[in-house]
């Protein structure tokens, strides 16, 4: 019987921290500690962790703002567990997550795993369109969590757990944001650590609740793309391009009027189809219209937000070197 020690670094979000915590009370398979880590807040969570003190094997901790990565590095030296888990503090971890994760953990050999991320029944038709766009084959390639995904499976820090001797080895997350997660998978993989999908240990994620911090966020994903580079520039693939070409596609269309009203038309037409094909899968998976026609924008958001993001630190990157 494993001990997993759940590491949940946390910045001024104490509702969320109290309904992750609330659904950790639920959990089937209870072997586990937990270890809440304040970075910095005003918004503390002290007084909402007090409340589960006496259901949860719990451990609080306030320190000086550091950032993510650097903040679940301080939990895994406070941690005594044999599986290191990370959750981000907007998650929700269903009954069966631990139990999930044991069983599983049992009958195959992983230094460290990741699992998916779905919309809970609960989450507002905004949250369950970013899940959507965020979880489809038509925007992220298949790259984050599904059946099907393109080279070796780089555990995310929103849904990860790593063994003891994988943290002991890699002295945990070099960078503290930017990218952080990605750079971390990618070292574990070379060092030669055994990583991979657990598709039924999955979570709840309420990322963001609207298409504004979507952007943002998205943004922010594109820049860590070209940082991680820095440090590894094989780890651009042609997925990671797609957005990119999305953003300038989207750009040269609105002058191909000039140039020629038949290309312009062919470019406009491409665009409406892959958009019409976006909102029927939607509709099919979620069953709300209203769902569908938000996933059409939240999936134009995370394209064009990823590929605006993506050119401008690279053009940065570029031009300081």
């Amino acid at each position: 019987m494993r001990l997993y020690s759940v590491i949940i670094p946390v910045y001024n979000r104490p509702d969320e921290v109290d309904e992750l915590l609330e659904s950790l009370t639920r959990q089937t398979y209870n072997h586990f500690e937990v270890l809440v880590v304040e970075d910095g807040s005003s918004k503390r969570c002290d007084g909402i962790v007090e409340k589960y003190t006496n259901k949860l094997r719990l451990t609080y901790f306030y320190k000086p703002n550091s950032g993510q990565g650097f903040s679940r590095n301080f939990g895994f030296e406070k941690a005594k567990g044999d599986f290191l888990v990370v959750f981000d503090s907007d998650c929700i971890i269903p009954d069966h997550y631990f139990e999930t994760v044991e069983k599983y953990l049992d009958k195959h050999q992983l230094d460290a795993y990741g699992g998916p991320d779905r919309a809970h029944d609960s989450f507002t038709p905004t949250q369950k369109a970013i899940s959507y766009s965020m979880t489809s084959v038509f925007t992220t390639g298949g790259i984050r969590g599904g059946k099907k995904r393109v080279g070796a499976f780089h555990p995310r820090s929103f849904n990860m757990g790593i063994s003891k001797e994988v943290y002991q080895k890699t002295k945990g997350y070099k960078i503290t944001r930017m990218g952080e997660d990605i750079e971390f998978s990618i070292r574990i993989i070379e060092l030669g650590f055994k990583t991979g999908l657990i598709e039924d240990a999955y979570v709840y994620h309420k990322r963001r609740t609207s298409l504004s911090q979507f952007y943002k966020q998205l943004h922010f994903f594109g820049r860590a793309r070209i940082n991680i580079s820095r440090f590894y520039p094989d780890e651009i693939k042609l997925v990671h391009m797609l957005p990119v070409v999305f953003t300038l596609g989207f750009f040269l269309m609105w002058v191909l009027p000039v140039v020629s009203p038949v290309l312009f038309f062919i470019a406009f037409t491409v665009f409406i189809s892959f958009f019409g094909l976006i909102f029927f899968d939607a509709f099919a998976k979620e069953k709300s219209l209203q769902v569908a026609a938000l996933s059409v924008g939240a999936a134009f958001t995370q394209l064009f937000a990823y590929g605006v993001g993506f050119l401008t630190e690279g053009w940065r990157k570029l031009v300081k070197g």
